[in-house]
């Protein structure tokens, strides 16, 4: 089955075939953690979280148009299944966001100076992050930390492709707002 593209699969999934949502569970669970994790701060339990997505997206699986990308889809319902999570959570303060993610850079092995920069540079981002609204959150990390192409992202989120690049260019202007010390990386 790993010769067959996602929309093989999801198509062979739709006629009842297990052991082929299986093989697109394989292949986008770790996109889904890193996803959860990254636009859910507050979220400890992620595997529960992307339980549920693989769950949802079983069940509509009949939805699934095979002649479009599958890829767009499932991450369409995460991106609902996490704006329902903030809204129930929105109560809890974000407590962690890894700066290598947005900001990569290489790293000396044991240099305590580095490491103090890098706490602080933590603190920031997750400060920062933290005062973006969640539609403008998602477009940093689908764009920046996913690395999605902003057709895709206009896909999962319903929305033209400008209003994706308007968004991210936000997002990134309130983030130099917000963050006078990461503007040189943004």
């Amino acid at each position: 089955m790993d010769s067959q593209s996602d929309e093989q699969l999801a198509a062979a999934a739709q006629t009842g075939n297990v052991q082929a949502f299986g093989e697109l569970v394989q292949r986008y669970e770790a996109a889904m953690q890193r996803y959860a994790r990254r636009f859910l701060f507050t979220v400890t339990d992620t595997d529960d979280v992307v339980q549920d997505i693989f769950l949802k997206a079983f069940q509509n699986l009949q939805s699934f148009d095979a002649h479009r990308r599958f890829s767009p889809w499932l991450y369409r319902i995460a991106h609902n299944h996490f704006l329902n999570v903030i809204r129930k959570r929105s109560h809890e303060p974000v407590p962690f966001f890894d700066p290598d993610t947005l900001l990569p850079h290489p790293v000396a092995p044991d240099n305590p100076q580095r490491d103090q920069q890098d706490a602080e540079l933590q603190h920031a981002i997750t400060t920062c992050l933290d005062k973006l609204s969640p539609v403008l959150r998602e477009v940093v990390v689908l764009a920046l930390i996913e690395d999605l192409p902003h057709a895709d992202i206009a896909d999962i989120l319903h929305v033209p492709i400008g209003t994706v690049d308007v968004r991210l260019s936000r997002a990134k202007v309130k983030l130099r707002h917000l963050c006078h010390h990461l503007a040189e990386h943004l």
